[in-house]
């Protein structure tokens, strides 16, 4: 066998992943969106599609999910980029209990830089590498000292491919001095007596004196080289003796050489190594792999269990996975670090932003109530039948989005789609938004901090930035009552990034109204000019859609305070 160093790696990147997301903070619309579109994509053919969220789901949308039996999409909380989305599989590694020459021919058979060595359930136990390996190799024939190896009789069995004639205690590692028998006969007594014989491995040709005295001295394992069949008189004294007999195939030279390699592959692999977790961050993977031996280090999980391998130059090429963006398409509404990845399609129905993309994609923009409301008419015109739970979980989004189809963004498309899910599921459209709206308005309980992120939005315009957040109730007073928790908690929001003002929009969805909750540079505020309730409220009359009613209002005000 050929043993060298090659720097070509047969681990290929994992299959590319592509992860349906919503926005920060998602809304029901987001989410139901990005479970909807990844299983229209799966039923397509897309296989390694995925629904994804970038934060905590609201109440409304764990109930809708529960209620439908809907898996809830996997939290991404940020895409900053990660070992786990530039590791390569599958993992080529080896067990501790193999022996060195196995794992050399697997590294050449693999054509692979390092290799994991792994415990019998596969967690990290440490790598072979060229390095480690040479410098155990060297110690080993040092000629100033004798060459002593650990070994157990089947490890040394398989490595030389011999027959077996005698087996005691196989799997026993012991470290064993190497004699061979290619010296007079004294001599040879003379070695054998310098060393404990019960620990020692002889090697030896068809010296029938040889042979009967190391056996008679009760060494740990006589081989004969070259095919040489020991006498039956002989076998009977070895077995007397309890002496382990092993034919091997092989001259007593390349016998010897062989030897060396029969020690268990923990022998020559190194445990000073620190492996990659699959959460660690490219930035700090970089610095760890410039140390690594040929710039490689294996990949854990959680449970310190192998799941991948992963070399310096891994982390500089295009990542396994790809993003498909829905219910919105402004940078400052992803998810942190999308930026990063490569951004495949957008489905949305708000604005265009500035989601800039290095390449050609997929952009569905429509002017509806909701997302949803868009990704239910894909299903029908690439005629994909919905089944119930899919079809259940989009009218919740639609009615969610639109305020039970009453917001000023509906439009008759939107009430024709919910419609055609309400005869899929044979849901009554009046029970289902009540339902929904019974568990949005619920904010008994929920700190001011929880109400304002679990949809709050970020807005740019000009060189100013601002947020709007937006919660439903059935009754406004419950949140004017506490108004300086809420007012704390958009003050703190504004101070983050020196925004313009932070505003929680407070919509009433008993009479379709909203008010207006408002932390804000002093100039700022004289610049409102709806009418005011009291210090820091807002009257929002007849408005109840952020998007399409209060955004207009706001880029209005922007103008004139001189934006």
């Amino acid at each position: 066998m050929k043993i060298g160093y090659t720097i070509n790696m047969r681990a290929q990147p994992t299959e590319k992943k592509i992860y349906v997301i919503g926005h920060r903070n998602p809304d029901t619309d987001s989410v139901v969106a990005a479970a909807a579109y990844a299983n229209f994509k799966q039923l397509q053919g897309v296989k390694n599609c995925f629904a994804a969220r970038a934060g905590k789901p609201t109440p409304q949308t764990e109930y809708i999910f529960n209620r439908f039996k809907v898996p809830m999409p996997e939290l991404i909380p940020d895409l900053i980029p990660k070992v786990q989305y530039y590791y390569k599989q599958p993992v080529i590694s080896v067990k501790e209990s193999a022996s060195l020459w196995e794992a050399l021919k697997k590294i050449e058979a693999e054509r692979i830089r390092v290799l994991p060595v792994i415990t019998e359930d596969g967690t990290f136990h440490s790598i072979l590498h060229y390095s480690a390996f040479a410098q155990k190799i060297l110690q080993m024939v040092n000629p100033q000292q004798k060459t002593v190896v650990q070994t157990s009789l089947n490890l040394l069995s398989s490595v030389i491919d011999a027959q077996v004639i005698l087996s005691y205690k196989p799997d026993e590692l012991k470290k064993s001095p190497i004699l061979i028998a290619g010296s007079e006969f004294s001599t040879f007594c003379e070695h054998l007596k310098m060393n404990i014989p019960e620990n020692t491995i002889v090697l030896s040709g068809d010296r029938r004196d040889i042979q009967e005295y190391a056996i008679k001295s009760n060494v740990r394992i006589l081989i004969c080289t070259g095919g040489i069949v020991l006498s039956k008189e002989l076998r009977s004294l070895a077995e007397k003796h309890k002496v382990s007999v092993i034919i091997s195939p092989y001259d007593t030279l390349s016998t010897a050489l062989l030897l060396i390699y029969s020690m268990p592959v923990t022998g020559a692999s190194s445990q000073e190594i620190t492996p990659l977790r699959s959460e660690t961050t490219v930035k700090k993977a970089a610095t760890m792999l410039a140390d690594a031996p040929a710039k490689t280090l294996p990949v854990v999980d959680n449970d310190n269990k192998v799941i991948g391998i992963v070399t310096e130059g891994d982390i500089y090429r295009e990542a396994n996975i790809e993003i498909i963006l829905v219910d919105h398409n402004e940078q400052t509404q992803a998810v942190e670090g999308v930026e990063n990845f490569k951004i495949i399609e957008i489905i949305d129905h708000h604005r265009v932003g500035n989601m800039p993309t290095k390449h050609p994609i997929t952009f569905i923009n429509k002017p509806v109530g909701a997302t949803c409301t868009i990704i239910a008419n894909l299903y029908r015109e690439q005629r994909i039948p919905l089944d119930y739970n899919i079809a259940g979980i989009l009218l919740c989004g639609i009615l969610a989005d639109t305020l039970m189809l009453q917001s000023a963004t509906t439009t008759d498309i939107d009430r024709n789609t919910a419609e055609y899910l309400a005869n899929i599921t044979n849901i009554d459209l009046e029970t289902l938004g009540k339902e929904l709206l019974n568990v949005a308005s619920n904010i008994a309980g929920r700190s001011a901090d929880q109400l304002i992120h679990q949809d709050m939005k970020e807005y740019h315009e000009g060189s100013i930035s601002f947020t709007v957040s937006q919660i439903e109730v059935e009754d406004q007073s419950q949140v004017l009552e506490r108004k300086q928790e809420f007012i704390d908690v958009l003050e703190a929001e504004r101070q983050k990034g020196d925004k313009l003002f932070a505003a929680l929009m407070i919509t009433n969805i008993t009479y379709l109204t909203s008010f207006l909750l408002i932390a804000a540079k002093p100039d700022f505020l004289s610049q409102i000019t709806v009418p005011k309730q009291e210090e820091s409220v807002y009257v929002l009359k007849s408005i109840v859609s952020r998007k399409k009613q209060l955004m207009p209002l706001l880029s209005e005000i922007l103008a004139a305070y001189g934006v």
